[in-house]
């Protein structure tokens, strides 16, 4: 074997092993953020160097980690060698935006569905939202809900903190999802056309969820022994690379407004930063949830704004 080919072979092994954790990472995503039943499953385990990790035998009580997820057949590590090909969390956060890209794209489809049957725009817009709660388990939506309970009723930390915990909704978190997914509901059912909305429903479902790992990034660990906690902190290249992700996403569906809207979502990233910061001294899975929401939020309606 010549040494064109020895480099020949280098090179493909190299694609093939980016692709893999690609491939790898994107599972693990759609496993986190998506309850659909993928024909893959990847569930938490410690990892095998000694690192801090969860291990599948955990409850979910201990970790607010779904059952299906616990319980599923095969494996991802939360911190591992991220050099490996093993799946890891803390890498898998490059590929959230991909997550976001699917979960946008469905709900577009629905939307364009519910328009070509005739349902008036708000009745579109409003199924539109519910598939897109769906999608997810409304996973997202109840992170919000308990932040708003935790921080509008807890008047220390820990008080904060217990009642993110608990399971139950009050005032606060029905008051804000009601607030939160009519504005929404409004705002898609305003877009002059139905490519338009799908393309901004796209956007801002892949710019909202790298606002995540964004968050888990600058704000220290808030509950020692919550999901976010597991995951730890994110390696700065790839929280960018999804920055990067979708930023190219919004820019090429939306142009120049995609711009607007994806300096709204990063001014939504931080304040809920700051809140959180000031609240509970940093961030928890649930604050990842209102994240996601509002920042998708302010990103839409700064395309409402521009447009």
């Amino acid at each position: 074997m010549d040494k064109n080919e020895l480099n020949y072979d280098g090179s493909w092994r190299m694609i093939r092993r980016h692709l893999l954790q690609w491939a790898n990472d994107f599972q693990v995503s759609l496993t986190l953020l998506t309850r659909l039943p993928w024909p893959w499953k990847k569930s938490l385990q410690t990892n095998p160097h000694g690192l801090t990790g969860v291990s599948s035998r955990k409850s979910q009580d201990d970790l607010d980690i779904p059952e299906d997820v616990l319980e599923s057949e095969e494996t991802y590590y939360i911190n591992s060698d991220e050099h490996s090909e093993q799946p890891t969390v803390g890498r898998a956060v490059r590929a959230f935006p991909l997550v976001g890209i699917v979960i946008g794209l469905i709900a577009g489809i629905v939307f364009a569905i519910c328009c070509g049957l005739g349902l008036p725009s708000l009745v579109s817009a409003l199924i539109t939202v519910a598939v897109s709660a769906l999608l997810t388990g409304a996973l997202h939506e109840d992170g919000l809900a308990d932040t708003a309970d935790g921080f509008g009723g807890g008047r220390s930390k820990a008080e904060k903190l217990k009642l993110m915990k608990d399971s139950r909704i009050g005032a606060y978190g029905v008051l804000t999802l009601l607030l939160i997914v009519a504005a929404k509901v409004i705002i898609i059912a305003d877009f002059d056309t139905v490519g338009e909305t799908i393309c901004a429903l796209i956007a801002a479902a892949a710019v909202s969820r790298a606002a995540m790992p964004a968050l888990m990034y600058w704000l220290p660990i808030a509950r020692p022994n919550g999901l976010s906690a597991s995951f730890g902190k994110p390696n700065k290249q790839y929280v960018l690379i999804g920055i990067i992700i979708s930023s190219i996403v919004a820019i090429i569906l939306l142009s120049w407004t995609g711009i607007i809207a994806i300096i709204a979502a990063i001014g939504a990233t931080f304040i809920v930063a700051s809140i959180s910061k000031r609240q509970i001294g940093g961030q928890t899975g649930d604050v990842l949830g209102a994240t996601q929401q509002i920042s998708e939020l302010f990103f839409l309606l700064a395309l409402a704004v521009v447009r």
